[in-house]
């Protein structure tokens, strides 16, 4: 295997925090390795030496001559000032200029700027980087090209940036957290992209499912040593266990030993005199090995909750829109005792606004939230507490309590139930500041616990959260005695904690389904094959003769009308869309709803016959490229 990456006895610390010391591996061409430890072991760290954004104490990073390198930075920082393609193409500027130049004069319309800019894209061989970026683009719901990045929110500049990770083909990806403020949908496409691909990849992610499909290597982080497992998520948990089980094994016998050897040199010393020296210093050793301390504690969630009436929440007739955009349409719904609901959907259907409408953080337009007395709500926000950053660990929980009652009734201090989530005697006096990000959302969720919450409510739990906690909060959510209702496009966490989904559809749309989230993606792939079963084309088209079964490359006339069906199509669906919406407000006289309804059957058959002549030049292309 072609070594791509050598990390050589590489050190990092934080004054007195060492995250690693000496730490050595290499990731060879083709794998595809996840990189799992704690919050706080110093992962985002690790990538970002790796990636030349910030420097080690000591030691190297070693790389292959002549690779290309991306990386998604977990806080990806980009140009607000420029485009979306200035960003993508940035380390390309004359390239990302004759793509922008060239889909503004598709929008002027000008066959003047066209020409000018067909000849610039012919210039800067821009033509297959444009409708790379264009596809990969439209995956992760980002259309507008031009589209300046200060309009962008916190969510669409991260699917930008990793855009610009993905679109140049890097030898080698380096990618933080890839899948946080992706939708399911995006997260499913990226899992197929990675694994079909041929790049080398190193990732840091808590999307255990998406660990478990797309990596073929693991390295775990555990107590400043390195563990390398070459298999899957799956195989990494196996064989993690059976080292921990082994290593458990070894103390115990070397302290039934020890315990031995131990009455043997406290009799006096003149009988120690008479013995062999060897033995005195393996004893030593022997000391060593039966005294060491391995860490497997995880964080302990044991809070009660409030008690819970019959009574719980119900929603009647919920209307919410901004503007044009419809976020509820006559929404009602009557939450049960223990139920445990999942909230999914594509990124700006409104699933956190309709969180923040049912605990009264914003109105709605229409309909009434009828709250029961006894609920207690905990709102963990995707956006995470305002902590001052001066704050000690201890301060902070202590803002909320003193005390906190467990389930089983027993009260302990706020340094106990600290000391429970992970954070030692010495963290907890440490400024906040010094905390990563990761363990701020642990600390976090703590302050939420405290409260013993009876309705707990959880917007994105998986970004930022590592995976024992992950594993240890599912646990505790199993038997939570309460309502949960969770947003999330984690899919191993669905799977784990609910037992039934509330799916906004858009438009105001909200259906649910009763089930895990595998059982409803089983259902609508289902439902998609019977759709594709029923709609067959009515006749065939003769397929043209050809004497010769070699692909052939796109003409320059076929490579531009390619362009130009992508904004069509675009335009096209985005006329849709308006119309669909206007249609079903209900609020159109009887003959503009005519002529909408015949617009948008126009409509629809211009995207069959565009999309089929899109897909066939496409098809060709892609043999073109493939052969």
């Amino acid at each position: 295997m072609i070594p791509y990456l050598q990390i050589e006895d590489l050190s990092k610390s934080f004054g007195v925090l060492e995250l690693f010391r000496n730490l050595r591996f290499t990731v060879a061409k083709g794998q595809r390795v996840g990189l799992v430890a704690r919050n706080g072991a110093g992962k985002t760290t690790l990538l970002r030496i790796i990636a030349g954004k910030e420097p080690g104490d000591s030691g190297e990073v070693v790389w292959q001559n002549d690779l290309t390198i991306a990386h998604l930075d977990q806080n990806p920082i980009l140009d607000a000032s420029k485009s979306i393609v200035e960003n993508v193409f940035g380390s390309n500027p004359e390239r990302a200029d004759a793509i922008y130049k060239y889909r503004l004069a598709l929008k002027d319309e000008s066959k003047e700027k066209l020409h000018d800019a067909i000849e610039l894209m012919d210039r800067h061989a821009a033509w297959d980087a444009e409708l790379e970026a264009q596809q990969i683009l439209t995956k992760l719901k980002i259309t507008d090209l031009q589209q300046r990045v200060a309009t962008l929110s916190g969510g669409q500049q991260k699917r930008v940036a990793l855009a610009a990770a993905l679109v140049n083909n890097p030898d080698f990806l380096i990618l933080d957290e890839p899948t946080n403020h992706l939708d399911l949908d995006m997260v499913e496409w990226l899992e197929e992209f990675l694994s079909s691909s041929k790049i080398t990849l190193l990732m840091v992610t808590h999307d255990r499912m998406f660990l478990n499909r797309v990596c073929t290597d693991i390295i775990e982080f555990d107590q400043k040593e390195l563990y390398w497992y070459r298999g899957n998520y799956s195989y990494y948990l196996e064989k993690r266990q059976e080292r921990i089980d082994a290593r458990s094994s070894q103390v115990e016998k070397a302290s039934n030993l020890y315990r031995r050897e131990l009455d043997w040199m406290r009799r006096s010393p003149p009988a120690r005199t008479s013995k062999a020296k060897y033995r005195i210093d393996a004893f030593y050793d022997l000391r060593a090995r039966a005294t060491q301390r391995f860490s497997n504690a995880n964080v302990r969630i044991n809070v009660g909750a409030a008690r819970l009436g019959k009574k719980i929440l119900e929603a009647k007739g919920l209307g919410k829109s901004f503007g044009d955009l419809l976020i509820l349409k006559d929404f009602s719904y009557t939450f049960n005792r223990f139920e445990r609901l999942g909230i999914v959907g594509d990124n700006g259907t409104g699933k956190t606004t309709f969180l923040n409408i049912i605990t009264g953080s914003i109105p709605a337009d229409t309909g009434v939230i009828d709250v029961g007395e006894t609920i207690v709500f905990g709102y963990y926000r995707q956006e995470g507490m305002s902590i001052r950053e001066d704050m000690k660990v201890i301060d902070v929980a202590r803002e909320v309590a003193e005390v906190v009652t467990l389930s089983d009734g027993k009260r302990i201090t706020v340094s106990q139930f600290l000391n429970m989530f992970l954070f030692a005697p010495e963290v907890q006096n440490t400024f906040v500041y010094k905390l990563s990000g990761g363990e701020k959302r642990r600390l976090y969720l703590l302050t939420i616990l405290m409260q013993n919450p009876n309705f707990l409510i959880l917007d994105e739990p998986t970004n930022d959260l590592d995976i024992e906690t992950l594993n240890v909060l599912e646990e505790y959510l199993a038997g939570f005695p309460g309502v949960v209702l969770a947003v999330s496009h984690d899919r191993h966490f669905l799977d784990k904690v609910v037992d039934g989904l509330l799916i906004f559809e858009g438009n105001g749309e909200v259906s649910g389904f009763p089930g895990s989230y595998s059982d409803y993606y089983d259902w609508k792939k289902e439902q998609q094959r019977n759709i594709q079963r029923v709609v067959k084309p009515t006749e065939e088209k003769p397929k043209p003769k050809s004497d010769s079964n070699k692909p052939r490359k796109l003409t320059f006339a076929e490579r531009k009308e390619l362009q130009e069906l992508s904004t069509e199509i675009e335009a096209l669906e985005a006329e849709n869309r308006a119309m669909e919406t206007e249609v079903n407000n209900g609020t159109l006289h009887y003959e503009e709803l005519l002529a909408k309804s015949q617009r948008i059957a126009e409509i629809i058959e211009l995207l069959d016959a565009k999309g089929e002549r899109w897909l066939e030049l496409m098809e060709l292309d892609e043999k073109w490229e493939n052969s």
